[in-house]
């Protein structure tokens, strides 16, 4: 299993007993095994998309669901409950936050150009020159057009979700790069002046 980047996570540097205790002191309140309702069913639509869950979307929350958590808890580095306590809920938080921008930067990319868009915004998190988190390097000011236009809230796909899942998991076709634009788009040329990296489809990737 490939490690995912630690910036990724968000998470408090304790041990496995100490994220299991935070994930059962919540296990009431969540999603487990005989839950129902639409949010299992988000849940499940989630997971599919990622290639966890390979079924037909159902809102009930059986073993072929927990099976699905927990193959997704043990790839992302949450605690393997099979129930999604507040950890797993954070994890699940950043694969949607990007895959909203996946969607809305690349969609018309192939899919290694989408993958190298979600691992621009992991090396970003990483970088010091960049906010250390997913939602604050997303949210940046002016950091990404999907955020200004709106296209950010469009739904995303299963290719989105998948090349998020691929990026997150140690794929980085971008090889390293914190920029990626649109040579025939740009309206600030101050772009131009960062170190050019390669070409995928119609986006450049730069430091």
């Amino acid at each position: 299993m490939k490690k995912i980047k630690a910036i990724v996570f968000g998470l408090l540097l304790v041990g496995f007993f100490g994220f299991s205790q935070l994930e059962a002191s919540a296990h009431a309140s969540d999603m487990h095994n005989g839950s129902t309702g639409q949010k299992v069913s988000e849940l499940q639509s989630t997971l599919k998309k990622m290639g966890y869950f390979n079924t037909g979307v159902t809102g009930y929350y059986g073993p072929i669901t927990e099976t699905a958590v927990t193959k997704f808890q043990r790839d992302f580095g949450v605690p393997a409950t099979g129930y999604t306590g507040p950890l797993t809920r954070g994890m699940l938080d950043k694969v949607h936050m990007m895959a909203r921008i996946v969607h809305g930067e690349a969609r018309g990319e192939s899919y290694t150009g989408q993958v190298a868009v979600a691992a621009v915004i992991l090396n970003r998190a990483d970088s010091s020159r960049f906010p250390n988190s997913i939602s604050g390097v997303i949210f940046q000011r002016n950091a990404f057009t999907a955020v200004n236009d709106g296209q950010y809230w469009l739904s995303p796909n299963t290719s989105a979700y998948q090349a998020v899942k691929d990026a997150m998991l140690g794929w980085d076709p971008s090889s390293g790069a914190t920029y990626y634009y649109n040579p025939a788009q740009v309206s600030d040329k101050w772009i131009f002046t960062r170190n050019f990296i390669k070409q995928i489809g119609k986006h450049h990737f730069a430091n």
